[in-house]
């Protein structure tokens, strides 16, 4: 944003020093200024086509790290997941184990 403050400036300038001349100019002097500000607005121009292409090489880098780290948490829920069903099969082998041993005191040898 420094650039276009710069050549904003630099524009300004170029406009101010056109409206105090004399209102009779050489048709060099319009040239010169015209070319300067056909410059000029080529430099704005490139300047802005320039920033617009790095942010889009930027975003399409955090594109791809937001796609990566979608992918790792997909992966992480997917173990988490796979986890519970263990411990849910745990849980209901030891409750089970429990059940079959408490039936098993509870009833008369004979």
């Amino acid at each position: 944003m420094e650039v276009f403050s710069k050549l904003e400036g630099e524009i300004r300038e170029l406009v101010s020093q056109d409206t105090t001349a004399p209102p009779l100019q050489q048709g060099n002097d319009n040239e010169l200024a015209a070319s300067n500000i056909g410059s000029l607005l080529q430099r704005v121009s490139g300047t802005s086509i320039q920033e617009i292409e790095n942010l889009i090489a930027e975003l399409q880098i955090l594109r791809g790290k937001l796609q990566n780290e979608a992918a790792r948490v997909q992966r992480e829920i997917v173990g988490y997941a796979l986890l519970i069903q263990d411990a849910k099969k745990s849980i209901s082998t030891i409750s089970e184990s429990l059940s079959f041993r408490r039936n098993d005191h509870g009833t008369p040898k004979i």
